[in-house]
């Protein structure tokens, strides 16, 4: 197999991981209109907790729903924060963020990094019983998990929860005038923003082969990043189905445009600043055309009155001429 297809294999096979986090952004940022910094702990969580779990013997699938579960209760912290002690969403986001760094370090017993090369994982289960590269395993699992998780997704956005959840997004005042706790749901789409993104940070962790303090940094960037990829690419879709799996498609793009840059000699650490200015331009970008827009259409507004007033100004005169005569 050829190195640029290698190459691509294994950024799909990321992104695909990674697009479950990427689902998780999608909630808070598109549908309840909160940037959650949470992130960027709570993917690193899923992947400690998940981890230990399996060096302490733990079976790999039961470490994965451990990872998962860690997530939800770093967005829970969150959302109570947010919800009951009525702290901004984004300092929320912060504070969790920052404790968890201490957290995670301690599910780790104090060392940055925990492998797990001599362990068998998900991934290295599949990989082993298929006869199939740790790439394609990590392709073939995280295929199966995200059908899996955009379908739970589809369903429950489809339900009285769902919808309340979705509506409050769209229109708070509207939806507590209606009886809704929105305190609730914000909790409930916090909790299980994160707890897809522990997930993903289980999945990756079993993918790379060891959790590291670090491996979650840059995470809420990545998603939004993936997110505005995805709407740019399927932007005529309205069906949310399409819409969830447009998120997951960005991030396979994303991590596509990443091995091929890196591929070409750029540095790897560049990353993150492109992907902040890919986000920031496509953010800034239609808010510049609205605006212009708009003052193209004033503009255009302002010569048809002056036009008209002159023209009813020299009619005036007309009639007036014509009366003299």
């Amino acid at each position: 197999m050829s190195g640029l297809l290698l190459v691509t294999q294994g950024a799909i096979s990321q992104g695909v991981l990674w697009g479950i986090m990427v689902l998780g952004v999608y909630i808070t940022y598109k549908l309840l209109d909160i940037p959650d910094l949470t992130a960027d702990g709570s993917f690193t969580l899923g992947g400690c907790v998940c981890t230990v779990a399996i060096l302490s013997g733990v079976n790999p699938v039961l470490a994965t729903i451990m990872g998962l579960f860690a997530g939800l209760l770093a967005g829970a912290v969150t959302g109570i924060l947010h919800t009951v002690f009525e702290i901004p969403a984004i300092l929320a986001g912060i504070l969790t963020q920052i404790g968890l760094w201490s957290v995670n370090l301690r599910i780790m017993g104090g060392k940055s990094n925990n492998p797990l090369l001599q362990t068998e994982s998900m991934i290295s289960f599949v990989s082993e019983n298929t006869g199939v590269s740790q790439s394609q395993a990590a392709l073939i699992v995280g295929i199966i998990l995200v059908v899996i998780v955009i379908a739970a997704l589809y369903w429950f956005f489809g339900t009285e929860v769902g919808a309340a959840l979705r509506a409050t997004g769209d229109n708070a005042d509207m939806i507590r005038a209606l009886g809704v706790n929105i305190n609730n749901t914000k909790l409930i789409a916090l909790s299980l923003s994160n707890g897809l993104i522990g997930l993903s940070g289980a999945m990756v962790a079993q993918m790379q082969k060891y959790a590291d303090i670090n491996m979650g940094r840059g995470a809420i960037v990545i998603g939004l990043a993936a997110i505005v990829i995805g709407e740019v690419l399927m932007n005529r879709v309205k069906n949310f189905g399409f819409k969830l799996f447009s998120a997951v498609v960005g991030a396979m793009i994303y991590f596509l445009i990443r091995a091929y840059a890196i591929q070409l000699g750029l540095n790897v650490n560049d990353m993150q600043l492109i992907s902040a200015l890919l986000v920031a331009a496509a953010l800034a970008i239609p808010v510049a055309m609205r605006k212009w827009r708009e003052k193209a259409a004033y503009t255009e507004d302002d010569l048809y009155a002056s036009e008209h007033a002159a023209s009813s100004e020299g009619d005036k005169h007309a009639d007036r001429d014509k009366g003299r005569a």
